[in-house]
C-alpha cells in the first residue's frame, strides 16, 4: 500500500504545472547578449557547469521575427568527477 500511494504523490508532482515547461514567444524577439571571460566549474559527483548567453529554453515554441546574437570570449566549462556535465552555450533557443 505505501508503494501505490507514494507512485500516486509521485505522479502528482510530475503532472504538476510548477514542474511543466511551455515556452512561447510570438512576434519579433530580439536577445543580444555578451559574456567576457567566463567560467563556469563543476566539482564532485552528478553536477552541470555551463555558460548560456542568450537562452529560451524548455519547450520551445517560437515565432515572427527572432534575431539572436550572443557572444562568449574566453568562456570555459569543467567538469571534475563521476557524472557531471560541462556545456558552452552561446545562442542556446530550446533544451532542457
Amino acid at each position: 500500500m505505501r508503494t501505490i500511494s507514494t507512485l500516486i504523490i509521485a505522479a502528482a508532482f510530475a503532472a504538476s504545472p510548477a514542474f511543466a515547461q511551455k515556452t512561447e514567444v510570438k512576434g519579433k524577439t530580439e536577445i543580444d547578449a555578451k559574456q567576457e571571460n567566463v567560467a563556469a566549474v563543476a566539482i564532485g559527483k552528478d553536477n552541470t557547469a555551463k555558460n548560456t548567453a542568450g537562452a529560451i529554453k524548455g519547450d520551445t515554441k517560437v515565432q515572427g521575427n527572432t534575431k539572436i546574437k550572443a557572444e562568449q570570449k574566453n568562456a570555459a566549462a569543467v567538469a571534475i568527477g563521476k557524472g557531471n556535465t560541462a556545456a558552452n552555450e552561446a545562442g542556446v533557443i530550446g533544451g532542457k
